[in-house]
């Protein structure tokens, strides 16, 4: 949406109008009931969803869903996601927490978050390398798959790579986490998520964004910032590389460093 924008400097005072990125809630209900209400940019709705629930543990195969419905119409801010009866009864734990991952505020320490997700999910043995060169690509041309990004100059990007660096989905929004759960959840709807191996961000790594990529089973993740303490340590335990640009120049790899040549 555009906006009025006042522009002054020392010597200039100049009225023009730009582009905003929109910001609107988007319910996210299982089985009929409320589960989390995230704040995102409209569209991919149902990818969203379906990224969403992948990475809380909600699902683990597209199979374990029977229904993902956009409710009311196009411009709806409900989805509904309907589980298989064997799949209730296997996360009776994570349908009664209610986004409990997915929360930064959530007070309990960091050890025992780490140790609840390393339970929860397995190590991602994927075999992959790339050249410190390589990463580099990735991450100075992330720019040019974030049309939006370049618009309103107010969102983040996550963008998914194959282990040959061709890109196999992009998603922007005004949440780094929704950017990912969209991107992820565009592969896993088209049964394609088993061709990631690359995450790159244009955010730094939190803890959430590495649980997210090891349930989708992204061994590398590259960001223009640094992760965070609670990210690393959680990315030891699940084998994941993280790798962020260097303040200078070049790459600073935090973990498993063995899969950058």
């Amino acid at each position: 949406m555009k906006h009025d924008i006042l522009h002054r400097s020392s010597d200039t005072r100049i009225q023009w109008s730009g582009d905003l990125i929109g910001e609107e809630p988007l319910a996210i209900r299982i089985q009929g009931n409320p589960y989390s209400v995230v704040m995102r940019t409209p569209g991919n709705e149902k990818a969203h969803a379906a990224g969403f629930c992948l990475g809380e543990g909600i699902v683990e195969t597209l199979e374990d869903i029977t229904s993902l419905a956009l409710c009311d119409g196009p411009d709806s801010h409900v989805v509904t996601v309907t589980l298989t009866e064997k799949r209730r009864q296997e996360i009776p734990r994570i349908m009664d927490r209610r986004g409990f991952i997915s929360q930064t505020s959530c007070g309990i320490c960091g050890k025992e978050l780490i140790e609840d997700l390393v339970q929860e999910i397995l190590p991602v043995n994927k075999t992959i390398s790339l050249t410190v060169d390589q990463a580099l690509h990735l991450l100075e041309n992330l720019n040019h798959h974030q049309p939006l990004g370049r618009k309103t100059r107010a969102c983040h990007a996550a963008a998914l790579f194959d282990p040959d660096l061709n890109l196999l989905a992009v998603a922007e929004d005004v949440g780094r986490h929704n950017a990912l759960d969209k991107a992820i959840g565009e592969l896993f709807l088209d049964r394609r998520l088993s061709e990631a191996s690359i995450l790159v961000l244009s955010s730094r790594i939190s803890y959430e964004l590495v649980q997210k990529a090891a349930r989708a089973r992204i061994p590398v993740i590259l960001a223009v910032s640094r992760p965070t303490s609670l990210a690393v340590s959680l990315s030891e335990k699940l084998n994941m590389t993280l790798a962020c640009l260097s303040k200078s120049s070049g790459l600073d790899i935090f973990c498993d460093t063995h899969r950058m040549l």
